[in-house]
């Protein structure tokens, strides 16, 4: 059986269980346990766009001007963030921040120690702006919201692929690409692959039987 129809087999079985008394659209996980690989010696990050995006994501920009598309935070008010308190509560307001690539050194030095461990410092590969015009925004908008981001440091990668509500082909995909990334990435390929299962917020795990 193709890897495609493995994938929509577990969605399928992962869909098929009594989820009435949930009354909220659950988020879906892949899950992909690793064996025989060393975290502290083969860790890596990832930034994976995939095809079907799963959720408009919280996002505020360091920028020189007010933006219409995003919250907005001006130079000015950097000396604000001195105080642990209001950065931690900007840390926990979004998931993803943008910068001006003429503020990222200003950003770093303001930033750094509570963006940094939080793993959400603006990165080159989906937050630095070359410009602020509201196209290239909206286009990092866009791509934000079909990414996900993936940081190894144990031999279990979690990661949000979807949404119980979308169609199972939709989740498949972004499940398969997801994979097929994370399986190019690592030394050893599928010998570094212990299994893959899916689950729901509040479900167990079901087996993806590749």
């Amino acid at each position: 059986m193709a890897t495609e129809e493995k994938f929509i087999e577990a969605i399928k079985k992962l869909k098929a269980e009594d989820t009435k008394k949930i009354k909220f659209d659950q988020t879906v996980d892949l899950i992909i346990n690793l064996k025989e690989f060393d975290v502290r010696r083969q860790a890596f990050s990832l930034f994976i766009q995939v095809p079907n995006k799963i959720k408009d994501k919280r996002i505020a920009g360091f920028l020189e001007k007010d933006s219409n598309l995003i919250d907005t935070i001006k130079k000015e008010t950097f000396p604000k963030y001195k105080d642990k308190k209001e950065v931690r509560k900007l840390i926990k307001s979004y998931d993803y921040f943008v910068a001006n690539a003429k503020l990222m050194p200003a950003v770093a030095t303001s930033f750094g120690r509570a963006l940094g461990p939080a793993n959400k410092m603006p990165n080159p590969q989906v937050g630095i702006l070359i410009n602020e015009e509201d196209k290239l925004v909206q286009e990092t908008i866009n791509k934000i919201n079909s990414t996900v981001k993936i940081k190894v440091k144990e031999p279990s990668i979690k990661v949000s692929i979807g949404k119980q509500s979308m169609d199972n082909e939709n989740i498949m995909h972004n499940a398969l690409t997801v994979y097929k990334k994370v399986l190019e990435t690592l030394p050893r390929k599928v010998d570094n692959i212990r299994n893959v299962k899916i689950k729901f917020t509040m479900s167990k795990p079901v087996k993806v039987e590749l």
